[in-house]
């Protein structure tokens, strides 16, 4: 018997304009498209070519047309500043005319970029709609990013503004920006003609007279800019990856695709009607943010929340429950190492118990593989489905995901669940044939991509050629490794650079890590090759415990080695593990194997700018010796 999504997906690859032109009638358009995909140009194919579209209408004035105007659009809540602050749709909107009329103001027009860096603050998400009211592309940078890097980035888009605030808040911690954004201006051959600065109470920036501006004062004189209808193709934003040669490649969102994919997802993927509250606790500086704090939420008629603080130590493990009961929350949706380190804090969830979860309905994980354990264990103290999804920067929405609006599978550990409609994930081996059932291999998708994906990167369709279609003739290449069951179960096993060739069997680090994850005193968890002279690669594994364990480091160890024989067997040659206090990670929660990896095989490295705290690589450099790694033998 057929279900909701069994129709939905196999329409979405035999008839992908029925499909995709059927979502776009639900968005507002100035300008019908003449032609839902335009593939005359492969691999560069182009959705709703001949559209007019604006992407901010559609997230803002089009609810205040229809009759929405009252209700809240954004909710935001910093318990690290100890505010609340909630804006109906039409309050937002007033506020986003009137940045959009500074922008114009300073001469910014369509096609013009903005780079915007800044916090976790209304601002930040008042800046993205404004350039997309005028046509303007944005590209955010994660606040507090090294002024290097930061560099990097105005070099590339070459921004005729810049919006910046004068600080930003981790904790207990203030971190100025204005000095980064100093210093990345004077690196750069790129000069913006204007900085925006949006000042906080708790540091106030010093200004460059005739370059840098106030946000409150230039929004006090301000007049609103109408939305300007631009094409379906155009770029509404770039935003920076790493790349593997250093130079970070700058992903591009078109208008047109970008609304339809994401209104869609709304429903179908996230199981969230208009008027419901939903929360992506992750950062604007992020795709996460982007497509589900800023604009998916949006273009829906939820209500959204823009959350600054963490999810432990804001004050404590409980201010995720706190949010969710305070604000009604439906949905939510961050990654699995927010609920690591909550599970780290509250083993046994006894925060859970004091608040009132009763409108929660749907816990979705992405951003790292969700380990079996962690899925378990929000499971059982949440009492909600708990529905992990695969998907990437350069996709923009979920590759793979139990689709709750279409039909509710069961949830299989491991695997986030099946591809969803308009991806058509394939696996294949070095010589781009299809494996079969079960089989690892490369995971890709058959192009042409679905809308609201990357159409190119920044300026340079060869290295978006190079990057993603060149190993895979007809493919984008996801570079992660997996396998599809018999039932279409998608299984994203490990990034292909994290199979690790063992005596010449290819085993996989995430296998190894799902079994360590389900020792009852691991809170987290890495494994990571390293070079072994008898056997090319060995496995090694980094352990963080839960708070309160008593038991010997040691045994600890001994006794995930031995469950890794017992589950996978003695050909992974699983002997060394050892405990840190916590592993070294990017500020979005994704551990850096690489980085270790180059530690423990006693290699040259560079600080990954996007490191959360480099104090960190010094104590694994120190737990690495300790099991002769990282130059201890020589």
């Amino acid at each position: 018997m057929t279900n909701l999504y069994d129709e939905a997906y196999q329409q979405s690859l035999t008839d992908p304009e029925g499909f995709w032109g059927k979502a776009a009638e639900d968005c507002h358009w100035y300008k019908k498209w003449d032609k839902v995909l335009d593939d005359s140009n492969k691999p560069f194919y182009r959705w709703f070519v001949g559209g007019m579209i604006n992407t901010c209408y559609n997230a803002l004035d089009f609810h205040v047309d229809n009759g929405r105007g009252d209700q809240l659009a954004m909710i935001y809540d910093s318990p690290v500043t100890n505010t609340i602050k909630k804006y109906t749709y039409t309050q937002l909107r007033d506020e986003v005319a009137k940045f959009a009329g500074v922008l114009a103001g300073m001469g910014v027009v369509k096609g013009d970029r903005v780079l915007i860096y800044m916090p976790m603050i209304p601002e930040a998400a008042m800046a993205m709609l404004a350039c997309a009211r005028i046509g303007a592309i944005h590209s955010v940078v994660f606040g507090g990013f090294a002024a290097k890097e930061l560099a990097t980035r105005i070099q590339d888009a070459k921004p005729k503004v810049m919006v910046s605030a004068s600080c930003g808040i981790e904790v207990q911690r203030v971190i100025k920006y204005k000095p980064l954004l100093d210093d990345a201006i004077n690196f750069s051959s790129h000069k913006p003609e204007k900085c925006i600065v949006y000042q906080r109470p708790m540091e106030k920036a010093s200004m460059i007279a005739g370059r840098d501006f106030d946000w409150n004062e230039v929004m006090a004189t301000a007049k609103p800019a109408d939305c300007v209808p631009v094409a379906a193709t155009d770029p509404l934003y770039i935003l920076y990856t790493s790349g593997t040669t250093g130079q970070p490649k700058g992903v591009v969102r078109d208008n047109g695709g970008h609304v339809v994919a994401l209104k869609w997802t709304m429903k179908n993927i996230y199981d969230v009607d208009a008027g419901d509250v939903y929360w992506a606790a992750s950062d604007v500086g992020w795709v996460v943010g982007h497509s589900y704090i800023v604009y998916g939420p949006l273009f829906k008629g939820c209500t959204t929340i823009l959350f600054e603080g963490k999810p432990v130590g804001t004050p404590d493990a409980g201010v995720f429950w706190r949010v969710i009961s305070e604000h009604g929350v439906k949905s939510l949706f961050t990654a699995p190492t927010a609920f690591r380190a909550i599970k780290r804090d509250d083993p046994k969830g006894e925060f859970i118990k004091k608040y009132d979860l009763s409108n929660f309905r749907i816990l979705f994980l992405a951003g790292e593989r969700s380990d079996p354990d962690t899925i378990k264990w929000s499971e059982e103290n949440l009492k909600v489905p708990v529905i992990d999804h695969w998907w990437q920067t350069e996709t923009g929405w979920a590759i793979c995901a139990n689709c709750m609006g279409l039909h509710r599978f069961p949830v299989i550990y491991g695997s986030p669940t099946k591809a969803a409609p308009g991806w058509n994930v394939q696996v294949l081996d070095p010589e781009c044939k299809q494996v079969g059932p079960g089989e690892i291999g490369a995971l890709v998708v058959k192009l042409p991509l679905p809308p609201g994906s990357l159409p190119t990167l920044y300026q340079n369709d060869e290295r978006y050629k190079e990057s993603y279609l060149d190993e895979f003739p007809g493919y984008y290449k996801t570079a992660d490794a997996g396998y599809i069951d018999e039932n279409g179960y998608v299984y994203v096993m490990s990034r292909t650079d994290d199979i690790i060739n063992v005596a010449g069997h290819r085993l996989s680090t995430g296998a190894m890590e799902e079994v360590l994850s389900d020792h009852p005193d691991v809170a987290e968890c890495a494994v990571l090759g390293v070079g072994d002279s008898l056997k090319g690669q060995v496995p090694v594994g980094f352990l963080v415990l839960k708070a309160g364990v008593s038991k010997a480091n040691e045994e600890i160890v001994k006794e995930v080695v031995n469950m890794v024989r017992d589950r996978i067997g003695p050909v992974a040659a699983f002997k060394t593990a050892t405990v840190v206090k916590r592993l070294p990670k990017t500020r979005s929660g994704k551990i850096l194997r690489g980085t270790i990896q180059k530690i423990a095989d006693n290699q040259a490295y560079n600080v990954p700018a996007t490191i959360d705290d480099p104090t960190i690589l010094n104590e694994m450099e120190e737990a690495l010796k300790s099991i002769g790694l990282a130059g201890a033998r020589k």
